[in-house]
């Protein structure tokens, strides 16, 4: 057998070869182009541990390849590129999923006297040996010189030949076994196989799979996937004053309504049922190539390459291979551009021009078209987005209200009045020791002022309606929830049994190996493996002491700005300039809490990859639970970060700080900080706003749009810097649908951006009763937020992997925490943060005329300066001679009392009174959630008789189809029997005069004529 290379000048005689088996497929390829059936011969490329082209031979395996591209030195491979970009080069076959994978070869260095370096083909295949893999005979490795191992061919009729191989080119030639073994299991699968050539040294490869209507039709009864039936049926509208109040809104809110394609009957519905090949006449399939659309057949195709294993390190599935960097990337296609010159319109190209453009916030989502391109999964998420978006208008509005009338009654609310009243002369005790002098309490006026905005009447009726907001939204969510599952055929669906992450069986299986080597006879090997606790057990404790240090180091930077703000707060004390000595509380506020923003953006991305990473060494089973676990990490951690400085200001600051004469210090001298005249609620508020936007600005915006175009050009630049410029004579001019997908960044999950809402919705919740405008500023977030991930999705982002799901999952369970969390936390914001319980306390229990005049010296204790410990005293004091009494905040004992400094009567009596606003406000805003989840039904009432409805219809259908299935079959039955009455009379006329008229034959022709006659 004459050995040849493959090449440009012998494609001649490569089409001769390739005739028969192309004719069998698609006679409109190239003739560069082979399909090839399986258990048939066909020319194989190849190369050989990645040290040289293989040449064209003659093989024969149980399975190949189709379509795989055999010469890429000829030009014409550009006439027959997909025009759209989305199909086979024959431009009939839909792409419906795409591997991608880097590849690297050189050229072989043979051993002196080896003959020539040229590539050369025998009619006996090499056997490779690769990390103790055989293939197509047998190989033995030798050591060479210079420690490197050398692949020797048993000697066989033509001799031996020996191939140098590096550590790279082992590890290339594996992989590509690996890619190779794969693919032909693909299309024992019935996949169907496109692959680009190998024609650089060094590059990116793609390889595209179809699906033909068998594997669908096939894999869509086992997923049991519901489609729409030949039945239609008419949903029944709620009458009376709804109906009417719908139709108006409707009409209202027409111009807010996305311009996307609608169904043309919006009052009718398809019935429909998991696909079943057996009741396919049962379904509405007017074309098989598009009864199942884009979504569902990526969905399909990711399903077969998630099961589909390979010999080589016992890999189950393209999780593993990916991990093991055999393929890169793994992604169903776009529906092709989003923007763009010609007039074709697609899904993408619709779903960013109504959805995704900052220019069209103000409309409604097209939520069933971003469920059919993206799945059910991303589709309930922005579903839940845009519910969120919409309860926080009216509590925006409310929001409003209760600081307009912090503002409207500024001017006569007495508290403040008699602060800045400077006829009253409140002298005050230092703040400090030494440096600090007297004070008048008039100075702190404007805070006073500014603390009136949160901290009034309305703040507490404002808390009471965000607690039932909060719960309105859930019980709302879950209605709407139930509407999209009933519209989107997810009722009754059943959790779908999920492969094992390709982590877990890799520590499966070395616990399988470990166990071999040390397991007796006597040991049952029926019992499947798989990890218990005590595998995990390492993990587990790795888990609880790095969270507990991770929380440690939270509070350790809380504690960490709090030493900056009192030893701050110490030296500009100590300051000569009057203005800066004057501004210490404001400027140490200001600059404590942009560090405690920096600190917190800082320890959110680190919370962030130390979740996921104590997660993978728990190593979970499925995906599913690997989500779960990762999400409870991730929001502890992160909840904490971002809340510890905000439980600090509202509910331990100032409460250590001690009296004059027997401060708390710390450090040795610095006395611990306390609260400003009007209390610490102004500060909280400072610093919730502060914290609150700058992470919305800056982490949820900035950070959104920043990363991912800084990672899509390392990408860029990392592809252009490791692939060399090398003439691709078979890649066309303008870049496929495949190629622009590649560059895209890969879609990670949904957990960062439910996250961030989650940690929004504790800022709108948690501590509403301090900042009220929290849920305006968090609704301006979210409209742009809205069109920020709708952006991201279509143009960012490879098209994410359609995911079933009839819930948002263990998100709602946080969600129904945080909002149960923010009715006590609110509870304590105003019993103890706030004036309002001492207040109360005043105008009904010490007030003389059942006003509030007077209360300013009511909260205001009296000191003896002379009782100042030595060397505390103010130095260069001008009103130490003038003051004997200085004030200080709180309820104690004045100087002349027996109990002289302990706390008062009235300390205790607002004690009990804040104790039992909590206890009442708590069961009362319980009780009120309660009475709204049991009036608001989960389930709408509507929904619930159109569920009945369908199922009754369905049965129905069934017992209908069946019946006349029963009358075609009988009347089929009855034809035939008839035909056959007829036809046999027929040929007993006949036969009878053959028989007759050839009396003079034989007895033999005669015996069969009656046999042919009876039967």
């Amino acid at each position: 057998m004459a050995d040849f290379p493959l090449a440009s000048s012998h494609s001649t005689l490569n089409r001769q070869r390739t005739a028969k088996s192309a004719r069998d497929s698609f006679s409109a390829y190239n003739s560069k182009y082979l399909t090839v059936p399986q258990n048939r011969t066909y020319l194989h490329s190849s190369r050989i541990n990645g040290t040289f082209e293989a040449p064209s031979c003659m093989e024969s395996f149980s399975s190949s390849i189709i379509n795989n591209y055999l010469d890429g030195t000829q030009g014409g491979a550009m006439d027959n590129v997909s025009p759209s970009g989305m199909h086979f080069r024959d431009s009939k076959r839909k792409v419906d999923y795409v591997l991608a994978y880097h590849y690297r070869k050189r050229l072989a260095q043979h051993p002196p006297g080896a003959g020539s370096p040229e590539p050369m083909c025998r009619s006996a295949s090499l056997a490779l040996v690769s990390n103790g893999g055989t293939r197509k005979g047998r190989a033995e490795p030798q050591r060479q010189d210079g420690g490197q191992h050398a692949l020797q061919e048993r000697p066989g009729p033509l001799g031996a030949e020996v191939i140098e191989l590096g550590p790279l080119d082992t590890l290339e030639e594996e992989k590509r076994l690996q890619r190779e073994e794969y693919e032909r299991n693909l299309v024992e699968a019935g996949l169907e196989i496109e692959k680009d050539p190998e024609n650089k040294s060094q590059g990116l490869s793609f390889v595209r799979i179809h699906a033909p209507w068998q594997v669908l039709s096939r894999e869509a009864e086992l997923l049991k996937i519901k489609m729409p039936t030949k039945k239609m049926y008419e949903i029944t509208e709620e009458g009376g004053i709804l109906k009417t109040l719908n139709e108006i809104w409707c009409k209202l809110t027409e111009p807010l309504q996305p311009q996307v394609p609608q169904q043309e009957n919006t009052k009718m519905k398809s019935l429909s049922y998991p696909f079943s090949r057996e009741k396919i006449y049962l379904y509405n399939i007017k074309n098989k190539d598009t009864f199942f659309d884009n979504a569902t057949r990526s969905r399909i195709v990711r399903e077969i390459l998630k099961r589909t294993s390979t010999k080589a390190r016992n890999s189950m599935g393209i999780g593993t291979l990916i991990a093991n960097n055999v393929y890169d990337a793994a992604y169903p296609l776009h529906d092709g551009e989003y923007e763009g010159q010609n007039d074709d319109m697609n899904e993408r190209k619709l779903l960013y021009q109504e959805w995704a453009r900052y220019g069209v916030f103000y409309k409604f989502q097209p939520i069933d078209l971003i469920r059919k391109y993206f799945g059910e999964k991303i589709g309930l998420y922005f579903a839940w987005l845009g519910l969120y978006t919409e309860f926080l208008i009216p509590s925006s509005v409310v929001g409003i209200i209760v600081f307009l009338y912090g503002c409207i009654t500024i001017e006569s609310d007495i508290p403040s009045k008699e602060m800045c009243d400077q006829r009253n002369a409140f002298t005050m005790c230092p703040l400090c020791d030494k440096f600090c002098d007297y004070w008048n309490l008039s100075s702190a006026c404007a805070t006073a002022r500014a603390s009136h905005l949160f901290d009034n009447p309305a703040t507490v009726l404002f808390s009471i309606f965000m607690a039932l907001w909060a719960t309105m939204f859930l019980e709302q969510w879950k209605r709407l929830q139930m509407r999209l599952s009933y519209f989107w055929d997810l009722t009754g669906l059943e959790e779908e049994e999920e492969h094992p992450r390709p982590e877990y069986e890799t520590k499966l299986l070395q616990k399988v190996l470990k166990n071999k080597t040390i397991t007796t006879e006597n040991s049952n090997e029926d019992e499947k493996e798989k990890l218990t606790w005590s595998d995990r057990m390492p993990g587990y404790a790795a888990n609880f002491g790095l969270i507990l240090f991770m929380i440690m180091l939270t509070f350790s930077a809380v504690f960490g700005v709090i030493v900056y703000r009192i030893t701050t707060a110490a030296a500009l004390s100590f300051s000569t300039n009057e203005t800066t000595r004057s501004n210490v509380r404001v400027t140490v506020t200001a600059t404590a809490v942009i560090i405690n923003l920096v600190v917190i953006l800082i320890l959110d991305e680190i919370y962030g990859a130390v979740a996921k990473w104590l997660t993978e060494i728990e190593v979970p089973k499925t995906e599913k639970t690997f989500e779960e676990r990762l999400i409870l990490k991730a929001f502890l951690l992160k909840f904490v970060n971002s809340y510890a400085s905000i439980f600090y200001v509202a509910f331990f600051k100032g409460r250590f700080v001690g009296r004059p004469g027997h401060y708390v210090y710390v450090f040795g001298g610095y006395r611990m900080e306390e609260c400003a005249p009007g209390g610490c609620l102004m500060e909280l508020c400072i610093q919730l706003s502060i914290i609150m936007l700058g992470k919305q600005l800056i982490q949820n915006n900035l950070f959104e749009i920043g990363i991912p175009k800084l990672k899509k050009l390392f990408r860029k630049l990392k592809d252009e810097r490791t692939e060399p410029k090398e003439m691709d004579t078979n890649q066309s001019k303008d870049p496929q649908q495949w190629d622009l997908d590649y560059i895209l960044e890969p879609f990670t999950g949904l957990t960062p951006e439910y996250m961030e809402m989650i940690i929004q919705f504790g800022f709108v919740t948690l501590f509403v009763a301090s900042f009220p405008l929290a849920p305006l500023f968090a609704l301006l977030n979210n409209i742009i937020e809205v069109r920020l991930d709708a952006k991201k999705f279509v143009t960012e982002l490879r098209r994410p992997d359609t995911v079933r799901a009839k819930d948002i999952g263990i998100w709602y369970n946080i969600l129904s925490g945080i909002g149960k969390l923010s009715v006590i936390i609110n509870a304590f914001v105003i019993a103890v943060t706030s004036d309002f319980i001492p207040r109360l306390m005043y105008q009904y229990a010490y007030s003389q005329n059942g006003t509030m005049h007077g209360f300013i010296n009511h909260t205001l204790s009296y000191f003896n300066v002379s009782h100042l410990k030595t060397g505390t005293q103010p130095e260069n004091s001008p009103f130490a001679q003038d003051v004997l009494f200085c004030r200080f905040k709180d309820y104690r004992e004045p100087p002349w009392s027996q109990n002289q400094y302990e706390f008062s009567k009235q300390y205790w009596a607002v004690l009990s009174a804040r104790l039992a606003f909590v206890i009442l406000f708590q069961n009362l805003v319980m009780f009120l959630s309660v009475l709204v989840d049991w009036m608001i039904p989960d389930i709408p009432k509507d929904i619930s008789e159109q569920i009945k409805k369908e199922k009754s219809l369905l049965v129905d259908f069934f017992l209908k189809e069946e019946h006349e299935k029963l009358k075609l079959i009988e009347s089929f039955i009855a034809r035939d029997k008839q035909k056959h009455k007829s036809g046999t009379k027929g040929e007993r006329i006949r036969a009878a005069s053959f028989c007759q008229f050839n009396q003079s034959q034989k007895g033999s022709f005669a015996s069969f004529s009656s046999q042919h006659t009876e039967v």
